[in-house]
């Protein structure tokens, strides 16, 4: 298996220990922020575990396929998971609003890694190795 198909089986996966350990914070731990913004950090959260399941997919087909499009998605799924979920958990959980205007670009992120994605599905599946 390549390095970079490792790499995004292992931030997937510490990815999604991540989440459960945040929800799980979320639950036992009072916090007034976090209740009185429960639908940022849900949105987030459900984000940060479907995005956690897709790195992971990313490697096993990086692994599969070896394709730079692999690796673009990989890196944007990573990206937007840092813009979009981290600026929903800062609003939610610390109350911090310094940062949201990055949110937007974190769902751009998302959905370049989804088109790079697809990119590399089509093109391994038309025989191309490399564009």
């Amino acid at each position: 298996m390549n390095f970079t198909a490792k790499l995004f089986l292992v931030i997937g996966a510490l990815s999604a220990l991540l989440s459960i350990v945040l929800g799980t914070i979320a639950v036992h731990v009072p916090n007034e922020n976090l209740q009185a913004a429960m639908h940022w950090f849900n949105t987030g959260m459900q984000y940060h575990q479907f995005h956690s399941l897709a790195l992971m997919l990313v490697g096993l087909l990086a692994a599969y396929w070896p394709s730079r499009w692999f690796s673009i998605a990989g890196v944007l799924m990573i990206v937007g998971t840092l813009l979009f979920v981290g600026n929903l958990y800062l609003r939610s959980m610390l109350g911090i609003h310094d940062f949201h205007a990055l949110t937007p670009y974190g769902g751009w992120a998302y959905l370049g890694g989804w088109l790079a994605l697809v990119l590399g599905v089509i093109l391994q599946r038309a025989g191309f190795r490399q564009l």
